[in-house]
């Protein structure tokens, strides 16, 4: 059962939490802001409240995780989230992510293709607190073509490839930010679509990520 309380001692924790995150080479202040007015705990069975801002990751069912926050915080800063951008998410989860992205005002496009965590979340009070947060049960690979195009993509799952169909549902100029597989671990890559439809890639640090799977799982 998920955590349903704050308290000074959570945001305490909740401080520390961002001032590593900082120290980790996060400068972008925004992000940092908006990760510390997520409750991190809130997205975690109540047995892991104390351990809710240690900067590691927990099963939330499923085979899958909610993220390290030093690389919620990764992913995001590279995504440069202006207000009102339109975001796709690949890989809802616990909703976390999707959080921090609607506290920088952007408008959240969320995929879960695991049918058991998308219907947690159907249940889950806080995320009335964010409703530019728009929830779909589905394939990621495939994304949301009626929703289309995005000024923003994220994949937080390790993804086996550059998905062609999401790159045709961003924006020209637009950004995706995708963890992509290189033999054990993920390469963080940031893609960023041209007018022509091409696109220029960079590369940044490795991390782990647990896989993007085609098709959904009921």
């Amino acid at each position: 059962m998920r955590s349903n309380t704050e308290t000074y001692l959570h945001k305490g924790m909740r401080k520390k939490m961002v001032d590593g995150i900082r120290e980790k080479g996060i400068t972008d202040e925004s992000v940092l802001e908006a990760i510390s007015q997520v409750p991190r705990h809130y997205f975690l069975d109540s047995a892991f409240e104390k351990h809710a801002y240690e900067e590691r990751a927990f099963l939330i069912g499923e085979d899958q995780t909610i993220s390290h926050p030093y690389t919620v915080a990764y992913q995001t800063q590279l995504l440069q989230i202006k207000p009102f951008d339109k975001v796709l998410e690949v890989g809802t989860g616990s909703a976390y992510q999707a959080c921090v992205l609607a506290e920088l005002k952007a408008k959240v496009f969320t995929i879960e293709r695991q049918k058991k965590l998308f219907d947690a979340n159907k249940s889950f009070e806080f995320l009335q607190n964010y409703p530019t947060i728009r929830r779909f049960y589905g394939d990621g690979f495939e994304g949301l073509p009626t929703y289309a195009p995005f000024d923003k993509i994220i994949i937080t799952a390790a993804a086996p490839f550059i998905p062609e169909k999401l790159i045709k549902q961003l924006k020209s100029g637009g950004i995706m930010v995708i963890p992509v597989n290189e033999g054990d671990a993920q390469r963080m890559m940031r893609i960023t679509k041209r007018a022509d439809g091409t696109f220029d890639e960079e590369k940044f640090d490795e991390f782990s990520f647990v896989p993007m799977l085609i098709g959904k799982k009921d």
